[in-house]
């Protein structure tokens, strides 16, 4: 048994993303003695934190026990860390990761991986020629709601599933009277924004984990806020959308309903919310809930709640009990990663998951453009 210590480079550390979901997790590992590989040996993460802002990187760097830092991404990629993390903006991410394959560092990054599928191809086929492991966050179907979803569906309670409803979202403020809660880049499509690039990412990996892949897809998408404040206070003209509505065919039949915007203020228990209704049973959950109902306790409900004093539709539920252990989402995304880099144990988000996330944004501008049905093609390296 042995200590071995792994050096990580997190570019864009001063992010919201960066500092509370990366290099916090990465820190709690080292700190509570590294991660405990099959042999018995410990694998320790030591960060080497990158950002744009000097003062802003001291700071954060001397807050969390004076981590290593720079705010030239060169140099840390000319320096001796093993794996490189990137979650700075979307818009230059492929560029940035091709200088991290070309220093001969493990890739392991946030979503999307690239504005578009062929880039995100382009950096799966890079890493694996290579010979570098290679990764994207997927973090949502860690969440203990998803998670529980996610164990109802594998123990075979639905039966034949019919189809899955996404209804996720929030209000995003417009900067104008209270703080926008997301970056500008996110309403500029030039810097990699866009709902549907973002969150694409998401229904992808979840749809084909929680139900089945993906085979076609028709969209349609809105900007419902045209104008926005920057962080600066400076108006500015939103040109990506921030609405975005699709319909799913998926194998085996089933169907899906993605409703997804920053423009609506929700009623429900969750701001993102999953339902899926199979022959045997149904299922819905939000990130920490997970609720079924079965077959034998469905009442009915198309003429009884359709009278006032009716059928209580949120009863005959049952709560999915908290018997699965769980540890942060980002934190079980970091431990699988680092268990592939230090005893090749197996990984499924590759790069080439996170571009089949970009590939199903790609298709649903390509619909909303082009106003049919797509057809989701494998891809493959």
């Amino acid at each position: 048994m042995a200590d071995r210590r792994i050096g990580i480079i997190i570019n864009g550390a001063t992010g919201r993303m960066g500092t509370t979901q990366h290099m916090a997790h990465l820190l709690a590992i080292a700190a509570e003695g590294g991660l405990k590989l099959k042999n018995g040996d410990r694998l320790i993460p030591e960060l080497m934190l990158v950002g744009r802002d000097a003062r802003r990187m001291a700071a954060l760097a001397a807050a969390h026990g004076n981590q290593r830092w720079t705010t030239n991404l060169d140099e840390a990629l000319a320096g001796p860390d093993r794996i490189f993390m990137d979650c700075s903006a979307t818009g230059g991410r492929p560029e940035r990761v091709r200088k991290a394959i070309a220093a001969g560092k493990h890739i392991h990054i946030e979503k999307p991986t690239a504005p578009t599928v062929e880039e995100a191809m382009e950096l799966a086929r890079l890493a694996d020629k290579a010979g570098l492991k290679h990764g994207v966050i997927q973090d949502k179907l860690f969440l203990p709601g998803f998670a529980k979803l996610l164990f109802v569906k594998n123990s075979g309670f639905f039966g034949r599933i019919l189809s899955v409803k996404i209804d996720a979202g929030s209000w995003i403020f417009d900067g104008a009277t209270q703080e926008c809660q997301r970056p500008s880049w996110n309403y500029r499509k030039r810097d990699g924004g866009g709902l549907a690039l973002d969150m694409m990412a998401h229904w992808r990996y979840m749809i084909d984990r929680l139900v089945a892949p993906v085979t076609a897809v028709s969209a349609l998408m809105s900007t419902a806020m045209p104008e926005r404040v920057d962080e600066a206070g400076q108006r500015y003209t939103v040109d990506a959308e921030d609405t975005n509505y699709a319909l799913l065919q998926m194998q085996g039949g089933a169907i899906g309903v993605i409703l997804n915007s920053w423009a609506t203020r929700p009623r429900r228990e969750d701001t993102m919310m999953v339902q899926i209704d199979g022959s045997n049973g149904s299922a819905v959950a939000g990130r920490f809930r997970c609720y079924t109902q079965s077959a034998v306790n469905t009442p009915e409900a198309f003429i009884k709640a359709a009278v006032p004093g009716g059928v209580d539709l949120m009863a005959h539920w049952q709560e999915v009990p908290d018997a699965i252990p769980v540890k942060p989402p980002f934190r079980q995304c970091w431990e699988l990663f680092l268990r592939h880099v230090g005893e090749d144990a197996p990984y499924l988000p590759t790069l080439i998951e996170g571009a089949k996330a970009v590939q199903l944004a790609d298709l649903a501008y390509r619909s909303f453009a082009e106003r049919r049905w797509i057809d989701v093609p494998e891809l493959r390296l």
